[in-house]
């Protein structure tokens, strides 16, 4: 649940994460409704071969709308775009790009609903892993397990698994990553320093967070050592993600029973609680959503909250922060956090030929280390932040020559991450009606983190039988 403007993602942040709000958080979305000022009719001769094992026939004419083009005002990642499209048509010289650029976000739940409502999707659609049901059950992407191959995404074999599974239903394929990310526990250095913390070494243990965020409260001034949020679904997307940390679950395997009330789930809010109320190292201005936590740590204000690495880039260009003034580490608990991330799909009913045409795009595009969003020498030529710890969906071959690239442009210190890189902690996605029960587990959030008297086995029965009937609505 992330927010969808920064993070090409979310921005999500659940998330997400939602840009959050910024909201990733809330949830489904997507720009394809405004055009670039190319026109397209979403026309494409269908000239070659209908096998979806066969290759693309450079002759073929084809054109694809896609999504999510970058806005002029964001210069550079335009002209990269733009780069992108004349290197893909030195081998395809007949595949015409129309690119879609919308306002604002790219991703904006109302107009992806309708957009996949009205079938006006482009050929080549964005959304977040979270959406696909709501894409299938309006009929809108294209079956592209046959289209999908070594040949034809060379990296295929190198990608996480758990990424692509979440763009599978029923044994089928129906997208292709372009980003994702897992949360951790982001830090601020300068805090931790003043503090008498080591910050190469975060908080691994959630009672290691309790004893690191009382020392840094005490160094006074209005800072408080652990933030939460507990708003606008934020709250309960955090939950879920402590959650899987400490090995629990928000929803049964069944998808049909909420799975939170137990003792792991007691253990989430009954921390927070005493964080809040018996260490008072939490500060007192409650109700926090997304951008809330990023503004007190940016301003040192904060020393740790649970986040995912794009954070770090949002809080440099946009809130004026330093790189090497953050750190991350896992998740503390490490037995699973929350992943999330974005995809493409292709839009249902598509010709074969302009199938194997978006598969090529986006192999090359969003697939290829080296190449495309994976071209770090470019990005770092062109002033964009290198070094995150996201995109991170490669495995074996791929990840080795990526990590070696994206280390050798960086434009920020990226040992600052090492916990983070070092000590992966198993992904799970988020739950099936995410954004409702979130909102439910807000209630629960909010609670202990503003009554000192809440009743935490109380919130978390009320919680539990309320999501038991958002589950039964599905």
């Amino acid at each position: 649940m992330r927010s969808a403007g920064f993070r090409r993602s979310r921005t999500r942040r659940a998330s997400a994460a939602a840009l959050v709000t910024a909201l990733a958080l809330t949830a489904l979305a997507s720009c394809g409704t405004s055009s670039s000022g190319n026109g397209d009719d979403g026309s494409g001769s269908d000239s070659g071969s209908s096998d979806p094992t066969a290759p693309l026939d450079p002759k073929a004419e084809v054109t694809l709308s896609i999504d999510c083009m970058p806005p002029a005002a964001k210069a550079a990642e335009l002209r990269e775009w733009n780069e992108d499209i004349k290197a893909f048509n030195a081998k395809y010289p007949n595949v015409k790009i129309n690119g879609k650029s919308t306002p604002g976000q790219c991703l904006e739940p109302p107009r992806f609903t309708a957009m996949l409502k009205g079938k006006s999707q482009p050929d080549v659609f964005y959304a977040y892993f979270t959406d696909l049901q709501q894409v299938l059950d309006n009929d809108g992407a294209q079956d592209i397990s046959a289209y999908v191959t070594e040949k034809t995404v060379p990296a295929l074999k190198d990608i996480q698994p758990q990424v692509l599974d979440v763009a599978r239903e029923d044994g089928k394929l129906y997208a292709l990553p372009t980003s994702n990310y897992t949360m951790g526990l982001m830090i601020n250095r300068k805090l931790f320093t003043e503090a008498g913390l080591n910050p190469d070494t975060p908080p691994a243990t959630w009672e290691e967070v309790r004893a690191a965020s009382k020392k840094i409260a005490a160094l006074g001034k209005g800072v408080a050592g652990f933030g939460e949020y507990s708003a606008g679904n934020n709250g309960g997307w955090h939950f879920a993600a402590t959650q899987y940390a400490l090995g629990g679950d928000v929803v049964d395997a069944s998808g049909k029973k909420a799975a939170f009330n137990d003792a792991k789930g007691k253990h989430v809010l009954q921390q927070l609680h005493d964080m809040r109320w018996e260490d008072d190292s939490m500060g007192k201005t409650q109700l926090l959503k997304w951008g809330d936590l990023q503004k007190q740590i940016a301003s040192d204000k904060l020393g740790m909250f649970l986040a995912a690495p794009d954070d770090i880039a949002y809080m440099v260009q946009q809130l004026g922060a330093k790189y090497e003034n953050f750190g991350m580490g896992p998740i503390p608990g490490g037995q699973g956090t929350l992943f999330g991330g974005n995809n493409y799909m292709i839009k249902k009913g598509s010709s074969p030929d302009k199938i194997k045409a978006a598969v090529a795009w986006l192999n090359f595009k969003n697939l290829t280390p080296g190449k495309g969003q994976f071209d770090w020498a470019r990005t770092k030529a062109d002033k964009l932040p290198v070094g995150l710890p996201q995109p991170n969906f490669f495995t074996g071959e791929s990840k080795t020559q990526d990590d070696a690239a994206r280390a050798a442009n960086a434009t920020m210190p990226v040992e600052n991450f090492k916990a983070f890189m070092d000590n992966p902690v198993p992904g799970k996605a988020e739950p099936p009606k995410a954004q409702e029960i979130y909102k439910v587990l807000d209630v629960a959030m909010s609670a202990v983190l503003t009554n000192k008297d809440a009743d935490i086995d109380r919130l978390l029965a009320t919680a539990e039988q309320q999501v038991n009937q958002v589950l039964a609505n599905q």
